[in-house]
């Protein structure tokens, strides 16, 4: 009985240890003045990585150093602009 306690406690600490360090995947961005003028002021994000459930900003997260809750699906569609051939002048001979 002992040895299955000491196992079920032993994967409670590996799952909580391996979400600590997913939980420390981030970035420290710079501010940054935009072309417009608008100063952006230095933020926290994610690291970049192929998913986008893990970011602070998607549903059912929560930003821990704003404490905000996430509101973009990470199942729309991406915005995909439609292919416009290049304009193309004739010369008159």
């Amino acid at each position: 009985m002992k040895i299955k306690a000491f196992i079920s406690s032993l994967l409670v600490a590996v799952v909580l240890l391996g979400s600590l360090s997913f939980a420390e995947a981030k970035v420290k961005v710079k501010g940054y003045t935009k072309q417009s003028g608008t100063y952006v002021q230095p933020y926290i994000r994610t690291s970049p990585n192929k998913t986008k459930l893990d970011n602070y900003s998607t549903k059912g997260n929560i930003n821990p150093y704003t404490g905000k809750k996430g509101t973009v699906s990470p199942y729309k569609a991406p915005k995909i602009t439609p292919y416009k051939a290049p304009k193309t002048t004739t010369k008159k001979k």
